[in-house]
């Protein structure tokens, strides 16, 4: 009998290597952890459509845990299998402090079926980085100008970019004017140059949608193995029966983990697998 029943992976810096790309000797490995019975949740800061492409390489049925647990999502019908609520008044005060340091908001939405997944205020938004983001994800997002004031309906999370240092500053502005009702993470997707402040209703992480999982599926903390490598990736580490941190990881996911493998460059998953697999 296998100690780990599901293997949850979080994708860039961690699935992926700082190339973007799913390994031969990665995807194997996890291909046996799939014949072996364990089941593999990809949890990832990432968009849906943004995790999509990755599914097809891997050759694997995975749910895929999206926008850091906020959207869980069926990728062979694309079915909905939990989405987070945030409550429309907690969203507006939330939209509100980001607009008054001076930032613009993304906003998340369970909308593939319609050919996209995030609202924008305007496209002269008020960072470069931002300004970035919108230009590297086109047809992406729908303009809703009343954004701050009147947001669309069953939003579950968003963000906005700028430095490190401003995205700390607001982080911290946001807990001072919400205080425990907001989750956030400031964290830089290797696919853009700026910093993302990340904000979701509280107790919405990785953790509280790959636990979900797990209680349908009948498997218990104890035997889940998670792997990441920024501070997105925390929770789940911390809670897991086996939390792993990437080569590469920030220091302090490495210090909430029970174990340090190799780098993303380095197929440090298939260490992990070799370990499942005993």
């Amino acid at each position: 009998m296998l100690r780990y029943r599901l293997l949850a992976i979080d994708i860039d810096g961690t699935l992926v290597n700082s190339r973007d790309e799913l390994t031969p000797a990665t995807r194997v490995a996890l291909s046996r952890v799939a014949e072996a019975g364990i089941r593999i949740v990809l949890a990832t800061g990432r968009r849906y459509s943004r995790t999509l492409p990755l599914v097809e390489p891997l050759g694997i049925d995975v749910p895929l845990v999206t926008a850091s647990g906020a959207l869980v999502k069926d990728p062979l019908d694309h079915r909905t299998l939990y989405r987070a609520e945030f409550d429309q008044g907690l969203l507006r005060r939330t939209l509100t402090i980001v607009a008054e340091h001076g930032f613009d908001s993304i906003i998340y939405a369970d909308t593939f079926s319609e050919g996209f997944d995030f609202y924008y205020p305007r496209m002269d938004v008020s960072t470069r980085q931002l300004a970035e983001y919108l230009e590297m994800n086109p047809d992406c997002g729908r303009h809703w100008p009343q954004l701050v004031s009147d947001p669309p309906p069953e939003i579950f999370a968003g963000f906005t970019m700028g430095t490190q240092g401003q995205m700390l500053n607001l982080e911290h502005a946001l807990h001072q004017g919400l205080p425990r009702q907001l989750h956030t993470h400031v964290l830089r997707s290797p696919r853009y140059t700026g910093f993302m402040c990340e904000f979701s209703a509280d107790g919405v992480t990785k953790w509280s949608a790959i636990h979900r999982l797990a209680e349908q599926w009948g498997i218990g903390e104890e035997s889940i193995c998670a792997v990441g490598d920024d501070v997105n990736d925390i929770p789940m580490i911390r809670a897991a029966g086996l939390g792993v941190a990437m080569g590469n990881a920030q220091p302090q996911v490495k210090a909430a983990a029970d174990w340090i493998v190799s780098s993303h460059d380095e197929d440090g998953l298939v260490q992990v697998a070799q370990r499942l697999l005993k």
